[in-house]
Parts: C-alpha cells; sequence; structure tokens
C-alpha cells in the first residue's frame, strides 16, 4: 500500500466512522474506545490469518506425537495471537442484524485476552454495550465492522499503526481538552525522534498517554535498520495516571508489535519502574504548569531533588484537622521542573532525552532557576527548540523541546527557534511535514559533524524534484486536448490566438525538462564516484541553479494561460450581460480549469523539493554547521550566563525578517487578479440576491 493510498484510505475510515457517530447519541468519548477496539481486532485477525496456514500445518504434523501442541500454543509462538472461531472477523461481520453483535464482539474481546495475558483487562468490552441502549445505536457495531472490512487483508501491523494513531489524533481533535491529555502530534514526537535517534534499548514515557513516542522510538528505528551498529531491539516502559488511556496505550503497542510495559500510575508519587539512572532514552510530553504536588512527597525522592526542588509557595488544601479547621500543605510552586529533573535523573551514562515543556520553564526564576543552572553547569543539556504555536490540539501557545545528552562533551548549548517552520492544516492547526522535520534535525547532526547526511538529505530532495516533474509532465497532454476543445468553440479569434500562443509557450518551457533529466542523471552518476563534501557541495549548488529559470519559465506560462482563460470569461460574461442571460461554465471549459489547477499544483510540489534544498543551502552554504540568525545558535556557558541561565532559544538566536520574494510588479500583478475575481464573486452575488428576491416575491404573491 503506497503512502498515498493509505493517507486515502485513513481518511475514508474517520469520515465513515465520524458519520456513524454524529447519527447516534454517543459522545466522541464514549465512541473512541470502542471503535479503537475494532481496528485492533481486525489487526489481530488479519495477523492471525497470515500465519494460519503455517499453524495448522504444525498442528497437523505434531498431532498424535509426544510433542503434540494444542493450535492455541501454536498460534502463540507463531504469531502471538490465537483467535477463536467466533472471533473472526468475517465470522462477526457475516452476523444476521437481528443478532446483538455488540455483544458477540464483547464475547471475541474476552476471548483474545484469555490466550494473551498481557492484555487482561485491557480491551474494550462492556463499551460495547453502549450500542444497545437505544434503537439509534444498534446498527452501529455491524456498520462499523463493515468499514474496517475495507483494510486490506494483507495490511501489515505498520499499515494498522497508522490508522490507529491517525483515528487517536482525531478523537482528540474532536474531545478537545480532554483528547490532548492522551495525545502528542505525531509530526511533534518525530521530531524529538529524529533528534535524539534512539536506536535501541529502554526507552521510558513517565506520561504516556496513548503511547505514541513508543511508537514512532520503534518507527526511527525501522527506518535506520540499514544501519549494521544500531541497536535494532527497543523494549518501552510507560506510566500513565488515567486507566482508560492506559488501555489505549496497550492497544497502541500491541497494534505496533511493540515489547514493553504500561503501568497506571501517578509519577510525581510513584516509582514502578525504579527509574533512577535506569533508561537509555527519555521521552514525554506531561501536563504543563501542575501547581497541587505536595512538597513533602517529592522532596525527599532522588528523582525530583538530585538537582535542586522548586519550593516557596504554600497553600491550604481541603485537608481537615479533628477541630474541623484545615492545615496548611506546602506544595510545589510549579510541576514544570519535576519533569525536568526526572527527564535528567532517568537517564543512564550517555543516555539522551527529549521533553515538551512549557515557553515559560525556559526563563522560570527563583528556584526554578537554580536548578536549570545546576543543570547547565553540569552539562545534561544538549539542545532548545522553540516550536510553532498551534501544532498541539489543547495548547495554542508555542512549546518548547528541551533536549538532555549525558554523553556530551562540548559545554555550548544548541539553541534553535523553529517558530516559522510549520504547515497550516486548517484555520486553527498546523503541522510540520516530514521534510520541515528533517531540515531542522540536520541541524544537530551537522553540529554533531555529520556533513555527509547534509549532502545526502539534498540529493534525495533533488532526486524527489524531478520525479514529481515527470509526474506533471505527464498531464500536459491531457491538458492541451482540453484547452482545444474549448478553443474550438471560441468565437473571438485574438482570445483564441493568446490561448494557443499560451500553451506553446508552456510546452516549449516543459521541453527543456529533457536537459534538466540529463543534468540530473550526470548528478546521480558523480555521486557515486569518490568526492569529497565540498566537491558534493558545490555539485548541488550548480545542480539547483539550473531549475531556479526553468520554474521562472513555468510560472509565466501558467500565470498567461490563466490569464487568457480568465479573459475568455470575462468576454463571455459581458456578452451574456448583455442578452439578458446569467453565463454558466460549461462543462469543457470547467475541466480545462481543473486541469491548469492540477498542473500547478504538480508544479509547486515539484519546486517545493528544490524550496527545501534552497533553504538548506543559504542556510548552510558550506554543509557544514553555522550560526544562523534567525535559526540557530551555539551559546557558550558565559553567554548563557550573561543571560541570566535562560534556556530560551529567542535570546540567543535573534530575528530576521525575510522577503516574501516577488518583485511588485509581481505583487501588484496578483493583486489586481484578485480585484478581477472579487469583482466576479460580487456580479455574481448581486445576480443570485434579484434573482431570490424575485422568487420570494413571486412566492408571496
Amino acid at each position: 500500500m503506497t503512502r498515498d493510498q493509505l493517507k486515502k484510505l485513513e481518511r475514508d475510515l474517520w469520515a465513515a466512522a465520524d458519520k456513524l457517530r454524529a447519527n447516534s447519541d454517543l459522545k466522541a468519548s464514549e465512541y473512541s474506545t470502542p471503535v479503537l477496539g475494532l481496528i485492533f481486532l481486525k489487526f489481530a485477525d488479519n495477523k492471525y490469518r497470515q500465519h494460519e496456514a503455517a499453524i495448522v500445518q504444525e498442528y497437523e504434523k505434531l498431532k498424535g506425537t509426544r510433542r503434540e501442541k494444542s493450535l492455541e500454543e501454536i498460534a502463540i509462538e507463531k504469531c502471538g495471537f490465537f483467535l477463536q472461531d467466533y472471533a473472526r472477523y468475517d465470522y462477526l461481520l457475516q452476523l444476521p442484524e437481528k443478532e446483538n453483535i455488540a455483544q458477540a464482539i464483547r464475547r471475541a474481546m474476552a476471548s483474545i485476552e484469555k490466550s494473551k495475558p498481557e492484555l487482561l483487562g485491557v480491551l474494550p468490552q462492556e463499551e460495547y454495550d453502549r450500542f444497545t441502549r437505544s434503537d439509534k445505536n444498534k446498527g452501529i457495531p455491524k456498520d462499523l465492522l463493515k468499514l474496517f472490512s475495507d483494510i486490506p487483508v494483507d495490511a501489515a501491523g505498520d499499515v494498522f499503526g497508522q490508522i490507529y494513531e491517525y483515528f487517536l489524533a482525531n478523537f482528540a481533535l474532536s474531545e478537545g481538552q480532554g483528547g490532548g491529555e492522551f495525545f502528542t502530534p505525531r509530526s511533534v514526537v518525530k521530531l524529538m525522534t529524529e533528534i535524539i535517534e534512539p536506536h535501541g534499548g529502554k526507552v521510558y514515557d513517565p506520561a504516556c498517554g496513548s503511547g505514541g513516542m513508543f511508537v514512532q522510538s520503534a518507527e526511527f528505528i525501522h527506518q535506520h535498520q540499514a544501519d549494521k551498529a544500531a541497536d535494532l531491539d527497543v523494549y518501552v516502559c510507560g506510566t500513565e495516571k488515567t486507566l482508560e488511556t492506559v488501555k489505549l496505550a496497550k492497544m497502541n503497542l500491541a497494534v505496533n508489535n511493540l515489547r514493553g510495559e504500561i503501568k497506571q500510575a501517578n509519577t510525581y508519587y510513584e516509582d514502578p519502574f525504579n527509574a533512577f539512572g535506569t533508561f537509555d532514552y527519555v521521552m514525554a510530553n506531561p501536563p504543563f504548569n501542575v501547581d497541587d504536588v505536595t512538597l513533602d512527597a517529592v522532596e525527599k525522592d532522588k528523582r525530583f531533588n538530585t538537582y535542586g526542588v522548586p519550593r516557596n509557595k504554600t497553600k491550604a488544601k481541603g485537608k481537615k484537622e479533628k477541630d474541623g479547621k484545615e492545615k496548611a500543605v506546602e506544595t510545589v510552586p510549579n510541576g514544570n521542573y519535576l519533569w525536568i529533573n526526572l527527564f535528567a535523573t532517568s537517564l543512564k551514562e550517555g543516555g539522551r532525552a527529549a521533553l515538551v515543556m512549557a515557553n515559560s520553564a525556559s526563563d522560570a526564576r527563583h528556584s526554578e532557576a537554580d536548578i536549570r543552572q545546576t543543570l547547565i553547569e553540569q552539562n545534561l543539556i544538549y539542545g532548545m527548540l522553540t516550536l510553532p504555536s498551534n501544532l498541539f490540539y489543547t495548547v495554542t501557545l508555542p512549546a518548547t523541546l528541551w533536549f538532555f545528552d549525558k554523553g556530551k562533551t562540548d559545554e555550548r548549548v544548541l539553541f534553535i527557534d523553529a517558530r516559522n517552520i510549520f504547515t497550516q492544516v486548517d484555520r486553527a492547526h498546523r503541522e510540520l511535514t516530514d521534510e520541515q522535520i528533517q531540515n531542522i534535525a540536520i541541524i544537530p547532526r551537522l553540529h554533531k559533524g555529520r556533513r555527509q547526511e547534509f549532502v545526502d538529505l539534498v540529493d534525495r530532495y533533488l532526486r524527489l524534484g524531478i520525479a514529481q516533474l515527470h509526474e506533471a509532465a505527464e498531464h500536459l497532454p491531457g491538458l492541451n486536448h482540453r484547452l482545444l476543445a474549448v478553443l474550438a468553440e471560441e468565437a473571438d479569434e485574438q482570445t483564441t490566438q493568446a490561448a494557443r500562443d499560451a500553451i506553446a509557450h508552456l510546452e516549449a518551457q516543459w521541453a527543456q525538462l529533457a536537459d534538466l533529466d540529463k543534468a540530473q542523471a550526470q548528478h546521480e552518476r558523480s555521486r557515486g564516484q569518490k568526492h569529497g563534501i565540498e566537491d558534493r557541495n558545490e555539485a548541488q549548488h550548480a545542480q539547483r541553479a539550473r531549475f531556479s529559470p526553468f520554474f521562472d519559465g513555468l510560472h509565466a506560462a501558467v500565470k498567461a494561460l490563466d490569464k487568457t482563460l480568465r479573459e475568455m470569461d470575462k468576454r463571455k460574461a459581458a456578452a451574456a450581460k448583455a442578452e439578458g442571460k446569467r453565463v454558466t461554465a460549461n462543462r469543457q471549459t470547467k475541466a480545462v480549469k481543473e486541469a491548469v489547477q492540477a498542473l500547478h499544483d504538480e508544479m509547486k510540489a515539484a519546486e517545493l523539493f528544490y524550496q527545501h534544498v534552497s533553504w538548506l543551502q543559504e542556510r548552510f552554504p558550506k554543509a557544514s554547521y553555522e550560526d544562523v540568525t534567525g535559526l540557530c545558535k551555539l551559546a557558550s556557558r558565559e553567554e548563557i550566563k550573561e543571560q541570566d541561565w535562560s534556556l530560551n532559544p529567542g535570546r540567543y538566536v535573534g530575528v530576521v525578517i525575510e522577503e516574501d520574494g516577488k518583485t511588485e510588479e509581481e505583487f501588484l500583478e496578483a493583486l489586481s487578479a484578485s480585484q478581477t475575481k472579487l469583482l466576479e464573486l460580487t456580479e455574481d452575488s448581486q445576480a443570485l440576491s434579484k434573482v431570490v428576491a424575485a422568487n420570494l416575491e413571486a412566492l408571496l404573491k
């Protein structure tokens, strides 16, 4: 299954599942767990199906011998699951609607738990009873079974993992504040893993939510399997205080084939994994600014007191003495530095950690400043990264990523300000694309002297860009065909000729792709030869420069074609208006506009890869680390001391004002096009208003 096919499947499944919920009396919080349970059930069935022939063969082979084993024993050995006939997905799918399907699903879940003890008490069961409480809910179990049957039978665990994570994200979004407690956006977690680079060992998340940190750690390891020196074995340990979320996390681990333990615990007061100095990697997105942790419970705990305990705030709590008076209980002023302490103390020597934290913690004063100074002086802080705002579902302000490294030797701290690096998803939410994540993650790699990875990343973008250009070029003949069909009906010779000239210009521009192909092929051949980083970097700069005039020409040709089509529309609108008619676009004209837009979108998608190359080369022209104003800065301990031990990246990297790259002529042209479109829409609006008014008048009469 390709990435695009998976994305479409995710969207289609979510849209259908959400539509079913909208027609029920269930809240999103009531609906999420049973839906995620069915995704798990489909995963288990697929996995069992893939091993079923080998399981039966082994059973028949051993039957009647001294080594005879039950089907269940063999199934557990081969695929980790044993499914009774009544727990198979097809069995449930084919149950007649008159049956109590919710009860049948509950029975199936219970049987899976029985054969897999680590899932005991985890899979949803009584949650399916919610579907029986009203008539409008009764059909939903059957409909959901049909819906998830669209997941291909050969889909592997990584496909299920991504679908599961996609549903978790959407449930978090729909549940608002409560949903964000169990889900950290995938792009944020991926950035964290790309920077701390977990290569195996024990991974700890003391506020694990639904387990997304573990999934991304495993995915990073999977992607680096070619590295023979990498440790590919990972064992995850997580604590989460909410039982419902613990269940989600355990299902997430099972769907993603991860080994480990998730335990229900309040990390402030419980330490089920004896975390002090135990883990190779620690990752978490803990709750921010918790202010009611009792000081007495943490000040004697070495997890929290090794670098100093935040203190100096007293609150009267609701704990009453025998005389009825409230007893004042001293609390920690803010829990943020408890988490920061926990990260530093949970690491082994050489371990690395990444923590999501509120921006305010970077500059916190008083006892927190003393803790921060101690961490810096003991050289535990590797780097600080400010994220863009609106990446999280429940936090609109930007957060900061803290990175710890118990194996660092350089006393300087790397500061990165990534507030201006994001992709807008909708009005209220943003994300980081895979390319943006790689562009940020390459900065600490350059800092560590790994220049080869920089030139490899640039080469990857150059290859992806040329491939995307070829995909766009394949659609050019279809556009020509549609345009000629429209021009055959166009009466105005001047407009017709302008359109023909525009398409000829576009074809001539695309013809230059052949020469660029040759240049790219030569660049690839030279990549296999023994050249130094400097030579490779110089060749990449030259290769990128070849594409600038090509894209300029493409944009000019598409603009000319688009302008011609708008002129055709204006002429037709004027003619229709003169005849007292309302103009409507015919099917062919609409198809041409759609084809032009599709071509333009594909051009932009291809150009984006070259823009990533330019972004990297402009900031790191020598393919080596250097401080970049507005982006990154390596600050010495003296520089940090001068800033009162602040770890706010904005204090160090500075600010740069970037232009939009448009000339005055281009800006005015874009403004003119917007004005023309506005006038057209205004005229349409006025015409529709008249029609509505006339119809209302006729009805009232």
